[in-house]
């Protein structure tokens, strides 16, 4: 009895102890689900809060800003519809449609009836090309409202690329690249960011020769699609053709930062470094007037890429022009010639050709050359100045020339000039004539070369001389204000003492 007495006391205290736990349990639990309500209420107002602030800067134009607002909406509340559909408006806006796509379709997954999210997310799919894709999504919403105008047309659309498509394929199969390029131009229209139609297109351009129009095509590739190696070695290679090596080295750059290790870029790339170093240091050697370095430089040029025709035109050219500059007339012409036959339209050419021409006394031919030149590039001030100043050398030439007087070249120096002049002085000093008649023509003879060499000497006159002018020319001396005297001792070997003073009045 007494065990069983103490066994129920025990059993007592056991349910006492029970009760206390299950109270306080029970307390715990009410003060728990009061925190977490509270917890909630506070992180939903966190989340209205943001999304608020994301619609907010959306409709300011402060699209990264907003962005941040809506990653933080999601991440607070990952099972909402609408706060991914306006993240998606976001990426849109910022011209991220691949960003976009995920959104819409999670947030057509949480609301599969969700028109406008499946309206959006099939322009996006129509954009990139993906009609079969598209056409469902459209076909979705008909489903739900037959009457959806927007549906409707984009599903039209849908089925007019897909036709354009197929018959831009065919053409292209029989050749018929243009008839291809007009399809194609429909089916850009309405899928911009459909990377194979841009492809397609670029290959028919580059079959009609139509180089930059294939590169204006294969840009956008580079974007449109991931990890785009073999777009970017195209276009470099594109570019290297027509003669854009600065460009092509830039492309070809781009491929290797997507792998190093590629083997075709990389190939491409050593060939485009070489010649670029060498075409940048022949122009900077240019730039210096180290000319016979420059033509090195460019012949070089021509043995590093000796198949591209362009790049052996333009070396051509610059060497024409170093020719002319460093004054090797002769052989300026000849490599000027041939440069102008490999460029016909080239105005530079035409314009160093004629510098030469004036050097080699043919004012004519430069005067020709420069013409031509004017027709092919009108807004030039070089070549109309030039154009001036062998017109005037020409109209010269027919009157009194300097040079010819002495028989020097255009380019010869002071000691050239007065060696000249004195072993012309000499022959036609008047001392060496006994007739008058011979001595009158000895005089004038005399006048002439003591003239010329006083002109040719002074560098200011001779520089009108070079400019077209003749300093001792009446007609330039009118309105000056004054009147020029040429004192000539023409007795520069002690023979004789003939002393003439003229006044060109």
């Amino acid at each position: 009895l007494r065990k069983a007495a103490l066994w129920g006391a025990s059993m007592d205290r056991d349910k006492r102890r029970l009760s206390g736990v299950l109270s306080s349990l029970s307390l715990f639990c009410v003060i728990l689900d009061l925190q977490l309500h509270g917890l909630s209420a506070a992180n939903h107002a966190e989340i209205e809060g943001h999304l608020e602030m994301g619609r907010k800067l959306l409709a300011a134009g402060q699209l990264a800003e907003a962005l941040t607002h809506y990653h933080a909406a999601v991440d607070g509340d990952p099972n909402n519809y609408l706060t991914y559909y306006k993240r998606a408006a976001v990426y849109l806006a910022m011209g991220k449609f691949r960003s976009a796509l995920p959104d819409l379709s999670r947030a057509i997954q949480l609301k599969p009836d969700f028109l406008a999210a499946r309206l959006q997310r099939g322009n996006i799919l129509l954009k990139q090309g993906d009609v079969q894709e598209a056409r469902q999504d459209f076909l979705s919403v008909l489903q739900s409202s037959p009457n959806n105008e927007e549906a409707q047309s984009q599903l039209e659309r849908v089925q007019e690329v897909e036709r354009n498509v197929g018959g831009a394929s065919e053409a292209y199969e029989r050749r018929d690249y243009y008839g291809a390029i007009a399809l194609l131009e429909k089916v850009i229209e309405f899928s911009p960011w459909d990377p194979s139609a841009r492809e397609l297109r670029a290959e028919c351009y580059l079959q009609v020769g139509e180089l930059s129009n294939a590169v204006q095509d294969l840009k956008p590739t580079t974007k449109l699609r991931n990890d785009n190696r073999a777009a970017f070695l195209k276009l470099s290679k594109l570019y290297y053709s027509m003669g854009e090596h600065g460009e092509s080295l830039s492309q070809v750059r781009e491929c290797l930062k997507l792998d190093q290790d590629d083997k075709e870029c990389f190939s491409h790339y050593k060939q485009v470094k070489k010649l670029s170093r060498q075409l940048e240091m022949a122009e900077e050697l240019i730039r210096e007037q180290r000319y016979e370095d420059a033509i090195e430089k460019f012949e070089a040029s021509v043995k590093t890429e000796p198949r591209v025709e362009v790049y052996s035109t333009r070396a051509k050219e610059r060497i024409c022009h170093c020719l002319s500059k460093s004054q090797r007339t002769e052989e300026a012409i000849l490599v000027c010639t041939e440069a102008h036959q490999r460029d016909p339209q080239n105005p530079l050419i035409l314009r160093d050709r004629a510098e030469a021409y004036i050097l080699n006394e043919e004012y004519e031919k430069a005067v020709e050359d420069l013409l031509q030149a004017k027709e092919l590039d009108g807004e030039s001030e070089e070549i109309k100045e030039g154009l001036e100043r062998a017109q005037k050398l020409l109209k010269q030439s027919k009157k009194r020339d300097y040079y010819k007087i002495l028989g020097v070249k255009r380019n010869a120096n002071k000691q050239e000039v007065i060696k000249a002049y004195r072993k012309l002085a000499q022959q036609w000093h008047p001392d060496n004539f006994q007739s008058e008649e011979e001595k009158k023509e000895a005089e004038k003879k005399f006048i002439d070369i003591a003239a010329a060499k006083e002109v040719l000497t002074d560098p200011e006159m001779r520089q009108k001389v070079d400019a077209g002018e003749d300093p001792l020319d009446p007609e330039n001396q009118q309105g000056s204000g004054h009147h020029q005297q040429w004192p000539f001792e023409f007795n520069p070997f002690g023979s004789g003492n003939y002393q003439f003073k003229f006044n060109y009045h």
